[in-house]
């Protein structure tokens, strides 16, 4: 098993470099060996599961720098779960992507000519596996500045894809999306740096050092801060509506993730760690959850774009994970990370069902959709799925996860805080 979790992570960038060599030689072919070398990752990560089912943690570190700066690995109960399901999303998606991606091509490119076009579509594989990299590496990192430097990567190919193959206003809302992302970055980088300063490590595990130090009340909000700004809670959620309308649909469940991954970022380097000093961030972050929840949730109700639509709830289905982390209990914490897997799962498909509505139909205005159940009926049934998992609603997992987050949290508002208590009814 020696070296498997780096392997996991660069094989991507391999099949990415992979694409690039064979474009011209393989032409379209080479659009197969994004979704193939993912589906071997997953392969790798099921291996990996069954040690972890057996109790054996898998570690792994590679010096860079003196002994203060390195890439170290885990994979663990929390970052296995989140790696996998990410990674299947990932390989899905590149499936997905093979025709879709083709049809952008025809429709923003067609006054090209075919070896031209043969380039951006090779283009969209090259930037597309940087994502799985970027997402494993995030979780999996045990070291502060290597999950920077995973952190800082993601924005990367998503301004890109965004610029070549979006939509109208494509390249200014890539931009913000990038400057979005840096910002959110840097804000952890700051954190991440006022942490070695204490301590004298960027690894993860020496973090629980800092509890009673005075730095750490300003350590916990830089890094807080930047994840919410990744995650979207308001008011830092200005960028996620446009993002979301402008993006190719194909990599709009990696959107899902990419905003969903500051939950398990924050649970993994604040609330673990730090558990005694983060309740006093506790109450206020439930708040702003909440307040999330509802802002984003008014907003869904008045979108008629489809895109737009999925992209507001997104904005509100995320601080369903913030508002149980943030609680602080066992059990809601449990299913604040339950939820944000079900809601990645369940965007996913919601999404990819609108995009398929966008390629056939040609729009995106809900209000000229109707009547498509009956000539689309497996869509139909997969985009009811969706908003079902999304939704809540039995027997799907986000059910199970709502229940189990909501228990946690009126535990909370039970024994420990009547604001918790008032909160958790709120937020049923």
């Amino acid at each position: 098993m020696s070296g498997i979790l780096l392997q996991i992570i660069i094989i991507p960038v391999a099949a990415s470099v992979l694409v690039f060599l064979a474009r011209y030689k393989i032409g379209k072919k080479a659009r197969w060996i994004a979704p193939l070398s993912l589906l071997y990752t997953t392969a790798l990560l099921c291996k990996v599961g069954l040690n972890i089912y057996h109790g054996k943690e898998i570690f792994e570190k590679y010096p860079i720098i003196a002994t203060y700066i390195d890439l170290s690995l885990l994979a663990d109960g929390l970052s296995l779960p989140v790696a996998l399901i990410i990674n299947v999303l990932c390989a899905t998606l590149a499936f997905y992507s093979i025709h879709y991606v083709e049809h952008r091509i025809e429709i923003l490119y067609a006054d090209l000519d075919e070896k031209t076009q043969l380039k951006y579509y090779t283009r969209f594989f090259m930037l597309y596996l940087l994502f799985p990299t970027g997402f494993i590496g995030v979780c999996f990192a045990t070291n502060l500045l290597a999950m920077y430097f995973f952190l800082e990567l993601l924005p990367i190919p998503l301004y890109f894809i965004m610029a070549y193959f979006g939509y109208i206003e494509r390249v200014r809302v890539a931009l913000m999306c990038l400057l979005w992302g840096v910002v959110g970055a840097s804000l952890f980088l700051v954190g991440s740096l006022l942490t070695f300063f204490q301590i004298g490590s960027f690894q993860i595990s020496d973090i629980s050092t800092l509890v009673g130090n005075p730095w750490t009340i300003w350590i916990i909000l830089f890094i807080l801060i930047g994840v919410s700004t990744k995650m979207a809670i308001f008011p830092l959620h200005v960028w996620m509506p446009w993002v979301h309308a402008e993006h190719p649909t194909c990599i709009a469940g990696l959107l899902a993730v990419y905003a969903n991954l500051g939950a398990y970022v924050l649970l993994r380097v604040a609330i673990l760690p730090l558990q005694e000093d983060f309740k006093l961030f506790s109450i206020p972050l439930m708040i702003m959850a909440l307040f999330t929840m509802v802002y984003g949730s008014l907003l869904t109700m008045a979108q008629t774009d489809v895109k737009r639509l999925a992209a507001c709830s997104t904005i509100s289905q995320i601080s369903y994970s913030v508002l149980g982390l943030a609680a602080l209990t066992t059990v809601s914490i449990e299913g604040g990370m339950f939820f944000f897997l079900s809601h990645i799962m369940g965007k996913t498909i919601f999404f990819s069902t609108a995009g398929i509505l966008v390629y056939v139909r040609g729009i995106r205005n809900m209000r000229q959709m109707g009547g498509l159940a009956s000539r689309m009926p497996i869509t139909a049934i997969l985009w009811i799925m969706g908003a079902m998992m999304l939704s809540g609603f039995p027997p799907f997992s986000s059910f199970a996860a709502e229940w189990i987050m909501f228990t946690g949290i009126f535990e909370k508002g039970m024994y420990t805080s009547p604001v918790g208590l008032i909160i958790a009814v709120l937020g049923v």
